[in-house]
């Protein structure tokens, strides 16, 4: 089991939190408090949930792998709300949602090693 901090993963993850709260920051007042604040709980959580899986047993694992998935996805959704309303600017969206792509690709690899291995 590797560090859960030495997971690229984690470190992808890490950094979509990061830049999610620094961009949340100059949300208007009406939105920072509401879709602002589900977007930081989400991608919170998604990190949480890596965290549980790598430390996890491996029967649980996957568990735990899917739940960071639901929190990508719904994060995804939060970042097009935010694109639609005029929130948050194209050039962050694009790059939001380039990184949110690959996290979820991340997941789903993980996820399908684990079925594979018959965990």
């Amino acid at each position: 089991m590797a560090l859960f901090s030495n997971l690229p993963v984690y470190k992808l993850g890490y950094d979509v939190l990061l830049e999610i709260y620094n961009r949340t920051k100059s949300f208007p007042r009406e939105f920072k408090f509401t879709i602002g604040e589900k977007m930081k709980e989400e991608s919170l959580n998604m990190l949480i949930n890596v965290y549980k899986a790598n430390k996890s047993r491996d029967k649980t694992r996957t568990k735990y792998i899917e739940i960071a998935r639901r929190n990508v996805e719904v994060l995804r959704l939060l970042l097009r709300v935010a694109k639609d309303l005029m929130i948050l600017g194209i050039k962050g969206f694009v790059f939001l949602n380039t990184k949110i792509e690959e996290l979820s690709k991340q997941l789903t690899a993980w996820q399908k090693y684990m079925t594979r291995a018959g965990n």
